[in-house]
């Protein structure tokens, strides 16, 4: 990234260019909502209000983005109710609530709002497009055959966003303590990309597992995300 590229441009760059050409197994679809105008023109709003400028920012990693929150807005764990009442940007998009949008900006107002959150971290994903299977959300590694074949790819989307998006590489942030993170792990020991990986519980499952004890894990974020 040149001197003068803000943040906002390098990452809205790497989305445009996203072009997935790997074969899938049958019934397995890609959701790319970088293609549909309202979600481009969404992301670019939320990126250019947040990302203006050339500040290094630590990255967190999560699975691939759902249906209801990144596959509508275009912004990661963001759903159409906290773009508008967190992130100030409104939508004509249907309000509908999405679980670990809502854990996550729990979090961030823990933190110290959206502006110095989104000012210290970059949310992005393994794979940073959606899969679906028969309608229904699909993660990157639910099928082996999908894995295998979308590795390259996320190789290289990791690679190119850490060519064009400032960050340090000294450790970064996984979104889930589980198959993520060993998948996560397995692909940096191979390649290098960060000297450490800090795995966090994953937002779906304390909201699905967990949410009575849901300020108890917005804690631990804040904690470890507030030491490194």
């Amino acid at each position: 990234m040149s001197k003068t590229t803000t943040q906002a441009k390098a990452i809205l760059d790497f989305y445009k260019k996203l072009d997935p050409s790997f074969s899938m197994p049958s019934g397995i679809e890609i959701m790319n909502p970088f293609l549909d105008p309202q979600a481009w023109r969404l992301a670019k709003t939320f990126y250019e209000k947040f990302y203006s400028d050339t500040r290094p920012r630590k990255f967190i990693f999560g699975i691939n983005p759902g249906r209801f929150g990144a596959g509508v807005t275009g912004v990661p764990f963001t759903d159409p109710i906290r773009l508008e009442e967190k992130c100030g940007i409104p939508s004509n998009l249907k309000k509908l609530p999405e679980l670990s949008s809502q854990f996550i900006y729990a979090m961030i107002d823990k933190y110290g709002g959206v502006k110095q959150f989104y000012g210290d971290y970059f949310i992005t994903a393994l794979f940073p497009l959606a899969f679906t299977w028969n309608g229904k959300n699909l993660n990157y590694y639910d099928d082996k055959e999908l894995l295998r074949s979308s590795e390259p790819f996320i190789v290289q989307c990791i690679r190119q966003q850490l060519e064009t998006i400032p960050t340090t590489t000294d450790n970064c942030f996984c979104l889930g303590e589980g198959e993520n993170y060993k998948q996560f792990r397995r692909i940096n020991d191979k390649h290098g990309f960060f000297g450490e990986i800090i795995p966090l519980p994953h937002p779906r499952w304390v909201m699905q597992y967990r949410r009575k004890k849901m300020e108890e894990f917005t804690a631990v974020y804040v904690e470890k995300l507030s030491v490194h």
